[in-house]
């Protein structure tokens, strides 16, 4: 008896978040979390519920303007080494919203291993912003090459880590924005006081500077001035901005 072949695996793009606009002039690739290795496949449900909160937020925010946003599903739970799974995943998404909607900007917007993901995938042609929250980095091996920052060039990006988030080091971020911004000006990084990992206890404001900062990456609209401030301070000051509790309440919409 013939042995079958096994599949291949192959990434997806969920269905756009809410009702998809009738033009599409912008989009986000919300990059759930993931494991350092890992083969298995993603749970759907359980790995996209934290970016899903996030997607509804900036879809609500941009159905005006055209913006669709879609969950990346991976082919694999891990980053697996040098395979970077989860990058190569981004970036064929961004292929696929070029192959759908045409030559419309990306913001690449990923949680945790999601946000390495997003950092990584910033080279490809489409994507002109990144939003990274509390991205997991590998820590600084003498033995093995820094993780890489040259694609952020002539990206805006934005990194949001928690002070007390314990599975993803915040000073590791620090680092790679510290570097990221020799060469790229348009990158800050802010920092929220006493928060964990899931930055659960500011979602709101998380989310509130997530829109603000989307909104203004993809669509020139004008940005609040702490992320202005924070665009424009040098190192580093722009890289540990503290968020304000309540920061959104008092946005202009």
């Amino acid at each position: 008896m013939a042995q079958q072949a096994t599949p291949v695996r192959r990434a997806r793009l969920g269905r756009a978040i809410g009702p998809e606009p009738t033009g599409v002039s912008g989009v986000v690739l919300l990059l759930p979390g993931g494991d350092e290795v890992s083969s298995r496949r993603p749970s759907p449900m359980l790995a996209t519920a934290p970016v899903r909160a996030l997607g509804r937020r900036l879809m609500r925010a941009g159905r005006t303007e055209g913006l669709a946003t879609h969950v990346v599903h991976y082919r694999f739970r891990g980053w697996n080494g040098g395979e970077a799974h989860l990058a190569g995943d981004a970036s064929w998404a961004a292929d696929e919203v070029i192959r759908r909607y045409g030559d419309v900007p990306v913001c690449l917007a990923g949680v945790g291993m999601g946000g390495r993901a997003a950092l990584r995938a910033a080279g490809h042609s489409a994507v002109n912003s990144v939003l990274a929250l509390a991205p997991w980095l590998p820590e600084d091996d003498v033995a093995a090459p820094p993780e890489p920052v040259k694609q952020l060039t002539g990206r805006r990006v934005l990194i949001v880590h928690g002070t007390n988030d314990e599975r993803t080091d915040p000073e590791l971020s620090f680092r790679l924005a510290a570097r990221a911004k020799k060469s790229n000006r348009d990158i800050c990084r802010f920092e929220v006081h006493s928060d964990g990992h899931g930055l659960h206890q500011y979602r709101s404001e998380v989310h509130a500077l997530a829109e603000d900062f989307v909104m203004g990456a993809l669509f020139g609209h004008g940005v609040s001035r702490p992320l202005e401030d924070a665009l424009a301070a040098p190192p580093p000051l722009g890289l540990r901005m503290p968020l304000a509790s309540g920061f959104g309440k008092a946005l202009r919409r």
